[in-house]
């Protein structure tokens, strides 16, 4: 088995409603992002999937995301744009993206400071 991953970033705004501490106000992050999918077997040149698609689907999803404020986003109106909800909507996402590849989603790295990270793994 092959583990495959690819790390991707973007920059938004966001604030966790009913917190209670600097997170509670309006502010920014560089979240780095790393998907890491599955290849049971290798194609015909040796890869078990492509880098550069992998991160080009990464990006298309990582692109909803981007520079705005993630609490306007439709899937945070309800759930606060914490790490960890950041990780699921980037997870599910991904299952759309991969549904027809040969690979398995296998988890999603959210990194919203070099110190501070939470990875998502649907075991």
């Amino acid at each position: 088995m092959f583990e495959i991953s690819v790390e991707k970033d973007f920059d938004a705004a966001h604030f966790l409603r009913g917190y209670r501490g600097k997170c509670e106000a309006l502010h920014g992050h560089r979240f780095k992002v790393i998907v890491s999918v599955y290849a049971e077997k290798l194609d015909g040149i040796g890869m078990g999937y492509d880098f550069s698609l992998l991160k080009q689907q990464l990006g298309i999803v990582l692109d909803k995301f981007d520079h705005t404020c993630l609490n306007d986003l439709p899937l945070f109106k309800k759930n606060n744009p914490s790490s960890e909800n950041i990780a699921v909507a980037i997870f599910k996402e991904m299952l759309k993206k991969l549904k027809n590849a040969p690979v398995t989603l296998r988890s999603v790295e959210v990194w919203e400071s070099p110190q501070n990270h939470v990875i998502y793994r649907p075991d």
